[in-house]
């Protein structure tokens, strides 16, 4: 009887302090084929599901919307005309719809959640003095001590000489405790890799948060395409191109995923022949398996998201359209 007591009490302590499952609030604006086309708040679960719409009013734009440090309530910023702006608020279940008097002050002091993106880069400056391309050599390794990335480049190599395709191609992956390296050509994925990704504000350029392994690297396409980056997965030694254009992947601390503000140019606007460079929220799990926040087949601006993860460290992981 008494073990029955305390199996039933462990199952019940068990479940009250369980965590509530992670919400991501996104502005999205769907670019339409006549008339004016207006961001809006909606609401999903962490696993795609859209929960709701949170706003449809069409007097303005909504974005940057943040979660209070409780989860209670969703602060956001309605532009009602060229730089003038309103501050809402509202709850995740829908209801609470509300215009502040002011912003407040957690919602004008929050910062843009760190993220990887591409790092000054050696030679590109006015330090004549610094190496240029074709003549770097780079090693970073990792915080576990388990992998060493060399970037090494081959003075002559026409390749090797400007930041674009088939760029890295001397790279090097070594194996700490066993000396083995392999040349980036050699992993699945490689198609050219320029600059690896650190984090901003800090000088961390790994994402180790077991058993997701990454290191983030970049490369320019051309002068249509732009950019675009991949993900170097130390794990299962392969390379995955996180977009067709730029990506910035955002840390989910404690957790084996990350977000990311992806990129995308002339996306088709449906029902006309024009295009549009949109913007997309991205969730990578840790397969590297991703979940797009939007409709799909749409033409999309992600004007800014939050993303509230109950009982974890940081609680709330901020993209703000502005970037601050």
């Amino acid at each position: 009887m008494i073990r029955r007591f305390v199996t039933a009490l462990a199952f019940l302590v068990a479940a009250t302090t369980s965590y509530a499952a992670s919400e991501i609030v996104v502005a999205i604006r769907y670019l339409q084929a006549e008339g004016e086309s207006h961001a809006h708040l909606f609401l999903y679960r962490e696993d795609g599901t859209l929960l709701r719409q949170l706003t449809k009013e069409n007097s303005g734009q909504d974005l940057d919307p943040m979660f209070a440090p409780d989860g209670e309530t969703i602060v956001f910023t309605r532009e009602i005309a060229e730089n003038k702006f309103e501050y809402w608020t509202i709850e995740p279940k829908g209801g609470g719809l509300k215009k502040l008097d002011a912003e407040p002050e957690w919602y004008s002091t929050s910062k843009t959640s760190p993220y990887f993106g591409w790092p000054e880069m050696e030679g590109s400056g006015d330090d004549e003095s610094a190496p240029g391309f074709g003549e770097r050599t780079q090693k970073f390794r990792a915080p576990d001590n388990s992998v060493e990335l060399i970037l090494r480049e081959v003075k002559g190599d026409e390749d090797d000489s400007v930041n674009g395709p088939q760029h890295g191609k001397h790279y090097v992956l070594r194996e700490l405790k066993s000396g083995k390296t392999t040349e980036f050509p050699k992993i699945p994925g490689f198609e050219g890799a320029v600059e690896q990704l650190q984090l901003k504000d800090k000088n961390d350029r790994f994402l180790l948060e077991p058993p997701l392994r990454l290191a983030f690297f970049g490369v320019h396409l051309d002068s249509t395409e732009g950019d675009t980056d991949y993900a170097l997965d130390l794990k299962n030694r392969r390379f995955v191109r996180l977009s067709k254009n730029w990506a910035a992947p955002f840390p989910l601390p404690g957790e084996p995923a990350f977000l990311s503000m992806t990129y995308v140019r002339y996306v088709p606007i449906p029902t006309t022949q024009k295009t549009a460079n949109c913007s997309y929220l991205e969730y990578w799990d840790a397969s590297l398996k991703t979940i797009r926040f939007a409709r799909e087949g749409t033409a999309a601006v992600c004007y800014g998201a939050s993303m509230y993860r109950p009982g974890k460290t940081p609680a709330a992981i901020n993209i703000r359209r502005s970037g601050d």
